[in-house]
């Protein structure tokens, strides 16, 4: 009995201290821009069954209740909140918040696409609209040399007005992307996901179209981070790592007390 709990205890030690690492992670990216905050999920471990309900106990009586002792936690999994976060205007041309689902597109140096939320977009050296780590937003849009002025429209139009003046003249469309599962995409740093098995193919679409989010250009989105959440969080992580740590030296008195004994 001893060695099982110390089992059990060691078990909630590992969980603890990995959802530490889940909500330090948040906090860290607190800041980060359209960052989206993960929660770990917790689920028990395998029962081991010294009695099962209704098994026989006579030739006449059945067990009313069974004896199931449980082997302990573990994490099962992370679930990123999707939630919107608040918009922070920042009047640069190039800034594009999301309202609502979707997600832009970006070409990868391995010719793979990926997906983020983060719209602190700039230019390149040949005028192409792309991502902060110099990744292109897809459909590359190109700005022309010399224009005065970009707009982005809340369906994703892109003006510009020529170096010749007059009107301003459409030159891209952004779209974005949407998934059967948001919650399946992978993360894989810098501000972005890639699409998976679980996550769905990624469909296409004109924002504000069809349940697609709006652009909001001149904003970004922050992250959706409660401080004062993670906080209390982390406090209740920390207790009920202290409860499992004193589980263990519990369970070890008693084992002393027992040799000492016997």
């Amino acid at each position: 009995m001893s060695a099982s709990a110390l089992q059990v205890a060691r078990t909630g030690l590992d969980a603890q201290d990995t959802r530490m690492r889940v909500i330090s992670n948040n906090l860290a990216n607190v800041n980060t821009t359209a960052f989206k905050r993960d929660r770990a999920n917790f689920a028990t471990l395998a029962y081991q069954d010294m009695r099962i309900a209704g098994q026989q106990n006579t030739s006449q009586n059945n067990y009313a209740t069974g004896l199931n002792l449980g082997t302990g936690v573990q994490i099962q999994s992370t679930s990123r909140e999707e939630s919107q976060g608040t918009l922070d205007t920042t009047g640069n041309a190039f800034d594009l918040a999301v309202q609502g689902e979707g997600y832009f597109q970006v070409l990868l140096p391995t010719g793979q696409f990926a997906y983020t939320r983060a719209g602190n977009f700039s230019l390149s050296a040949q005028g192409e609209i792309q991502t902060s780590d110099g990744y292109p937003v897809q459909p590359a849009i190109t700005i022309p040399q010399g224009s005065t002025s970009v707009t982005v429209g809340s369906d994703g139009t892109v003006s510009a007005v020529p170096s010749s003046g007059g009107n301003a003249v459409q030159i891209g469309q952004i779209t974005m992307a949407t998934f059967p599962n948001a919650q399946g995409l992978q993360a894989i740093g810098g501000n972005m996901l890639q699409e998976t098995t679980a996550s769905g193919t990624a469909q296409i679409g004109t924002p504000g179209v069809q349940g697609v989010g709006t652009i909001k250009q001149g904003a970004l989105e922050t992250s959706n981070v409660n401080i004062v959440t993670e906080l209390v969080d982390m406090i209740e992580c920390q207790r009920a790592y202290e409860i499992n740590s004193k589980m263990i030296s519990s369970v070890d008195d008693m084992l002393k007390n027992a040799n000492q004994t016997l």
